[in-house]
């Protein structure tokens, strides 16, 4: 026990003084090795306190702040940590790596292009953002939903109409509603070759928008640190949709604790005030709580967006998951909805769930209005899965 509880102390200095320790603490405890979360921890505290960091400094702290490195960092402490530890660090992270100037300093946001990383940086810390600083927090992502807004939200709205009101045809002529590849098609026996044109003898027209929610969808979302731009862009993409009265829409926000925002969903900004980037991940239990938000599952889309990196019930995730599919839900796993290239995830669970028929996939931003009209008309998205790898 004795001889225990010495590796125990070594391995405490050890991750206190950093790699450079290791010869001499081993030379004095026999030898050991740090576990996989060890050396995690290891890892985190030398960005802070090793002389390998990441890049920053009080010379440029507004532009290092905004690496996505940095921000996953940021959130996944509190999955290595105590809760009064992970205060302590995050204290000298904004002291010792030049983030105290973008956080304290209202003049240095308002002198920032509006970047999403930067965003989910400022979401992880905004409970340390001083009184003074937070309406220039909140205006810089406000920023950030406007410019989101502007590249996705009307594509979106036109997904919906695409796959919910043009299904069926309607007798009430309207130029703005005709569905010109139907009627092309249907006439093509009228074609007059004398005046080179087709000469309809019937045209046919989309309905027009529902009034009342026929679908439902369901946004749950993984707030842990690494799926910062991926919470911040599935929130907004949750506003536009609630917006729409053809869609019943649920945003859902996880993380060890499920926290429904839909009653956010009018402000975009508030709702992701609402969201807690960083920290552990149950996500069974977050796909538990939307299985009672479920009325009527072969009308049910849900997108579970997450890394899969499940901290709960693994086996049970995966029974629930394949238990709605059964139901007739079309349930879509995106790994994240980013710029930023192929994202981190745990391969064996994705593996495991698309056994299921269930897509896993990662999505850019510009492609979510493709794959929403796809999914809400259950077409198949093979040929955005390839795309992703």
């Amino acid at each position: 026990m004795e001889n225990i509880d010495n590796k125990r102390q070594l391995k405490r200095w050890r991750l206190i003084l950093g790699d450079a320790a290791e010869d001499k603490i081993n030379s004095m405890g026999g030898g050991f090795s740090l576990s996989a979360e060890e050396l995690l921890m290891d890892s985190a505290l030398s960005q802070i306190y090793g002389t390998d960091g990441f890049s920053g400094g009080s010379g440029n702290a507004g532009r290092g702040a905004s690496s996505p490195k940095l921000t996953k960092w940021l959130g996944d402490l509190r999955s290595l940590f105590a809760p009064m530890e992970v205060k302590v660090i995050q204290r000298d992270a904004i002291e010792k790596k030049g983030l105290k100037q973008l956080l304290f300093e209202p003049e240095m946001l308002d002198g920032l292009e509006p970047d999403i990383s930067t965003g989910a940086l400022l979401l992880m810390l905004k409970d340390q953002i001083p009184k003074k600083a937070k309406d220039n927090a909140r205006e810089f992502i406000r920023k950030i939903v406007e410019d989101i807004n502007r590249r996705i939200a009307d594509d979106l709205k036109r997904s919906v109409t695409a796959a919910l009101n043009r299904r069926e045809h309607s007798p009430i002529p309207s130029a703005a509603e005709l569905d010109y590849r139907l009627t092309v098609r249907r006439n093509l026996k009228n074609y007059n070759p004398e005046l080179k044109t087709i000469l309809p003898e019937k045209f046919y027209f989309f309905e027009r928008a529902s009034k009342s929610a026929s679908r439902t969808v369901i946004l749950d979302i993984d707030q842990s640190g690494s799926m910062g731009e991926s919470a911040i862009y599935s929130s907004v993409m949750g506003c536009i949709l609630a917006s729409i009265n053809a869609l019943k829409t649920h945003v859902v926000a996880f993380d060890t604790q499920v926290n429904d925002l839909t009653d956010m969903c009018t402000d975009p900004v508030d709702l992701l005030y609402g969201i807690q980037l960083g920290g552990g991940t149950d996500i069974e239990k977050s796909v538990a709580y939307c299985t009672g938000l479920i009325e009527e599952p072969v009308k049910t889309t849900m997108f579970l967006v997450t890394d899969l990196y499940e901290g709960g019930n693994r086996n049970g995730l995966i029974r629930r998951l394949s238990e709605l599919k059964s139901s007739g839900v079309n349930i879509i796993v995106l790994l994240a909805i980013s710029d930023s290239g192929k994202p981190c995830y745990d391969e064996n669970l994705a593996q495991k769930i698309a056994e299921f028929d269930i897509p896993c996939f990662a999505c850019p931003p510009e492609k979510l209005p493709e794959l929403l009209e796809r999914a809400l008309k259950h077409q198949s998205l093979n040929d955005m899965m390839r795309q992703d790898k």
